[in-house]
């Protein structure tokens, strides 16, 4: 039987529960692979009645959750009882969203699950409760450690018309730019052509390596990162057999006929990645982990605390997440 995914909560006061429940009443309709949701199955009731929605909450174990799936929502218990109403976070938020995480990555390196699909957190509140990572990816690359090595946490964003990789994510563009150089760049993309090969079913993943600067430098009258260390970088992945092409303007790097030519887009900072893709496909981008030892996808936006607990949330990206991270599991377990 196919292993299911594990659903984290996330912050139990903003959207995730709400698209949690609208994703499981459309597996039929929408072919979802079996998952379970790790929470506390009181609260969801909770959640749906809110909601105004008919939905059959399930106990269950991760081993169990499959054959569940099908006549109600499995939820696997954290141990925590959750309160926070939808839009008010409250004490119960924060344990309970990292007890969710962790347990999830416990179930998958187990084998109880195939991927570990996470709902968006609120890192304000986790903040609060005194979390020290910057936001989900590093917490998860610190859960992946092992023998005190901390593996580089690479933040994909992923839709079926382009996907893009920021090689800084959540720092200053002042920090960004103090933090590229050359050997960020090729570690990072080693890690995509990695994962594309054994996660995605590419073959030769090509590479597109995006400029820093404004037209990539314009030749060095615009900054010279681009011929300090981007180039020295391509170069250097050229020569391993690696199909990458840079440092190119970015304002050229997002129309059509200039994504057909590219499996992953390499951009320098966080916005030059995530503003293209989330014009494109906003409503349908993935965000995926990769570098670590297990699958992890996740929906591309936020807690949304205006309109959780309302019915208004979309969950076109939670299922996005949970599709890819289902073809994710079957590619490399194949």
């Amino acid at each position: 039987m196919t292993k299911p995914l594990a659903l984290t909560l996330g912050e139990p006061a903003g959207i995730g529960p709400d698209i949690a429940i609208a994703a499981w009443l459309r597996r039929h309709e929408l072919d979802l692979p079996p998952f379970y949701l790790l929470g506390d199955r009181d609260f969801m009731a909770e959640r749906a009645k809110t909601l105004g929605l008919d939905v059959r909450l399930a106990d269950a174990t991760p081993d169990s959750a499959a054959e569940t799936f099908a006549d109600a929502l499995p939820v696997v218990s954290i141990g925590q009882t959750v309160t926070a109403p939808p839009r008010r976070p409250d004490a119960s938020s924060a344990p309970a969203a990292i007890a969710s995480i962790r347990q999830a990555i416990a179930d998958v390196e187990a084998g109880h699950a195939g991927a570990v699909v996470t709902n968006p957190i609120a890192k304000s509140v986790l903040y609060r409760a005194g979390f020290t990572h910057p936001g989900h990816t590093e917490f998860l690359a610190e859960l992946a450690a092992r023998d005190g090595k901390v593996p580089l946490p690479v933040m994909l964003l992923w839709s079926p018309e382009l996907a893009v990789v920021p090689v800084t994510i959540h720092v200053s563009l002042r920090d960004a730019i103090a933090q590229l150089s050359g050997p960020l760049i090729t570690a990072t993309a080693r890690i995509v052509v990695n994962d594309m090969k054994t996660r995605f079913g590419i073959k030769r993943p090509r590479l597109a390596i995006a400029g820093l600067n404004p037209h990539a430098g314009e030749d060095g009258s615009m900054g010279d990162e681009e011929q300090a260390f981007i180039m020295h970088a391509v170069t250097v992945l050229q020569n391993e057999g690696i199909d990458a092409r840079g440092p190119l303007p970015s304002d050229t790097m997002f129309h059509p006929a200039a994504r057909a030519t590219y499996d992953c887009a390499i951009c320098m900072y966080h916005d030059q990645a995530l503003i293209p893709i989330k014009t494109i496909a906003f409503d349908e981008g993935v965000n995926v982990t990769l570098g670590l030892p297990f699958i992890r996808t996740s929906p591309d936006h936020g807690t949304a605390f205006d309109i959780a607990g309302t019915g208004r949330a979309n969950p076109s990206s939670l299922i996005a997440a949970l599709k890819l991270a289902a073809r994710m599991a079957a590619t490399q377990s194949a």
